[in-house]
C-alpha cells in the first residue's frame, strides 16, 4: 500500500476512533452512568467539544504506522490507546483542566473511566482498518 494511502488510513481510522469514543463519553454522561460511578463527566454533544477529539483521534490513529503486533490489530489497538490515555490523566486534567492528577478532582473512578473510554477509540480505529483489509 502506497504510503499516502496508508496515512490516509490510518488518520480516518483514529478520527472514526474518536467519534466512537466522544459519543460514549457523552452517552454515558447522559444516562447518568458517569455520575452513578461518582465521576463529574457528562459533556453535551456540540461541535465546539467534538471536533478537536476527532482531530486528535485521527493524529492519534498515526500510532498505527508503527509496524508492531502485525495481525493482532484489536490488541495492537488497546496497546496504542495507552498514549491518549497516558496523555489525558497526565497532562490534560492536571495541566490544561486544572483537575488535578489523573482528573481525581472529577471523582476517584475517573482513570479507570479513562481507560475504558480510550480502550474505545483504540479497538474502533483497529476494527476501522480491519474492515479496510489494508494494513
Amino acid at each position: 500500500m502506497g504510503y499516502v494511502k496508508s496515512i490516509s488510513l490510518v488518520f480516518s481510522a483514529g478520527c472514526m476512533g474518536g467519534l466512537t469514543n466522544s459519543l460514549a463519553v457523552w452517552f454515558f454522561g447522559k444516562i447518568g452512568l458517569t455520575g452513578a460511578l461518582g465521576v463529574s463527566i457528562a459533556p453535551a454533544l456540540s461541535p465546539a467539544w467534538l471536533y478537536p477529539r476527532l482531530v486528535w483521534g485521527g493524529i492519534w490513529g498515526f500510532l498505527f504506522l508503527i509496524p508492531f503486533l502485525k495481525g493482532k490489530l484489536y490488541l495492537k489497538g488497546f496497546i496504542y490507546s495507552i498514549g491518549p490515555t497516558l496523555v489525558q490523566l497526565f497532562i490534560i486534567f492536571p495541566v490544561r483542566a486544572d483537575k488535578g492528577i489523573m482528573g481525581l478532582d472529577l471523582g476517584a473512578m475517573t482513570p479507570l473511566l479513562v481507560v475504558i473510554f480510550n480502550a474505545i477509540w483504540g479497538i474502533t480505529a483497529s476494527f476501522w482498518l480491519l474492515l479496510s483489509d489494508e494494513l
